[in-house]
């Protein structure tokens, strides 16, 4: 097939597809045999094809030669050239139905230093190789400080505060007081290892002293309203998601004498009395309604508790024989601690604790509702009940004790 009808055949059918939006099965067909007839005359391997036709395919541009050819004047003129005639004369078919496809001009083109003619055919030059040798580059070493940090699974947390609160206490508080208006002072630390790998170790320290005076004392100018030593140690090897095989401490006392008022004779003191509890059992990891409620329930089938009082005649008081100062007895046993923080400033703190020989039981109850005005400013209300039949019945009150206190003052957590 002559090449430049097949240009021409190509070019005419390309630009009447851009406007026919449904061109017939025919048409297509043809259309690929001119797409691949216009791939092997711009192959290499044709060294025979003429580089003037190289206009038809490059991108369209206005030549001045096939507008020069269509308005000459002297209508006898001749042109041997006939693949340069049949090119012009495609171009200018395509220049008078298609104008809007120019991109470019010849004198564009010669202004960029593009030559008005190509005599000889494009032809690539390839260098074949049949092996291309590797090319290594000498690795950079460059000195890199590595620093390992040693993992740190502690966790240090504490809390204080000082307040002022007015004060309730029953009759027959088993450490003795009196309701009034009194200040006290609190500090909380705890220190807990967890290495993430089933064992926990879990230190808590708390101590509470407060102190209130009353006119109607004539005895005692301060007597301790608030008075608590208490450490509590839970060692844990992990059973599953939430349960701990658990072996737990705890151990309290008060910092000073305990007063009645105008009573010279003192209730509680020092290491009067001294208990130990140590139990073995299972401790349940608590996280509920979006982890606002978080603590742990102890449960403890076997636990020894160890009571030393250091006044003898106090003895009576706290269960022990006339005459002794030591108790050794043992039981089971039910701690839980929780925490649950209704809104970002009211929270509720609450520990029970329950022991029992099967002989007496002992029950306690500390509830403490905080409000916390802001960082530092916070108010208490904290509502102790507790049962201990082994100590000397109340005529009002039976085995039954009670403590309450409101307070208001500094606070600060961290």
């Amino acid at each position: 097939m002559n090449k430049a009808l097949l240009s021409a055949l190509f070019v005419l059918f390309s630009c009447s597809g851009a406007h026919a939006g449904n061109d017939s099965l025919i048409v297509r067909q043809y259309m690929d045999s001119l797409y691949h007839s216009r791939a092997r005359i711009n192959m290499a391997d044709y060294p025979e094809t003429d580089a003037r036709y190289h206009r038809l395919f490059a991108p369209f541009t206005f030549y001045h030669s096939p507008a020069g050819k269509e308005l000459r004047i002297a209508d006898g003129e001749q042109h041997s050239d006939t693949v340069e005639d049949d090119i012009d004369k495609i171009l200018m078919s395509l220049y008078l139905r298609r104008p809007d496809l120019v991109e470019n001009s010849e004198n564009r083109l010669l202004a960029d230093g593009m030559p008005e003619t190509i005599e000889e055919p494009i032809k690539q030059n390839v260098t074949l190789s049949e092996k291309v040798e590797p090319v290594f580059e000498e690795p950079v070493i460059e000195p890199v400080e590595v620093f390992v940090s040693k993992p740190n699974f502690w966790t240090i947390k504490g809390d204080y505060y000082l307040q002022f609160l007015q004060n309730y206490i029953s009759g027959n508080w088993y450490k003795g007081g009196e309701s009034n208006y009194s200040m006290v002072g609190s500090v909380t630390m705890e220190a807990n290892y967890n290495n993430k790998q089933k064992v926990k170790w879990d230190n808590k320290l708390e101590l509470k002293l407060g102190f209130q005076s009353s006119r109607s004392d004539s005895l005692h100018s301060f007597k301790a309203s608030e008075d608590l030593i208490r450490y509590t140690s839970k060692l844990g090897l992990q059973a599953s998601n939430k349960w701990y095989y658990t072996l737990q401490l705890v151990a309290n006392t008060q910092f000073t004498h305990g007063y009645k008022s105008n009573d010279p004779f003192i209730y509680s003191d020092f290491l009067s009395p001294l208990n130990v509890n140590i139990s073995l059992g299972m401790d349940y990891s608590v996280e509920a309604f979006n982890k606002k409620l978080t603590g742990n329930l102890h449960i403890a089938p076997l636990a020894y508790n160890f009571r030393y009082v250091n006044r003898e005649e106090l003895a009576t008081r706290y269960g022990l024989d006339e005459g002794r100062t030591v108790l050794h007895d043992f039981g089971s046993q039910f701690t839980a601690e929780l925490l649950w923080a209704f809104s970002d400033n009211i929270k509720w703190k609450t520990r029970f604790n329950g022991y029992t020989t099967y002989r007496r039981v002992e029950l306690e109850w500390e509830n403490t509702f905080m409000f916390q005005f802001n960082k530092y400013i916070s108010t208490n209300l904290f509502i102790y009940p507790r049962f201990d039949d082994g100590a000397v019945r109340d005529g009002s009150h039976g085995y039954w004790q009670l403590k309450e206190y409101l307070s208001l003052g500094f606070n600060y957590s961290f």
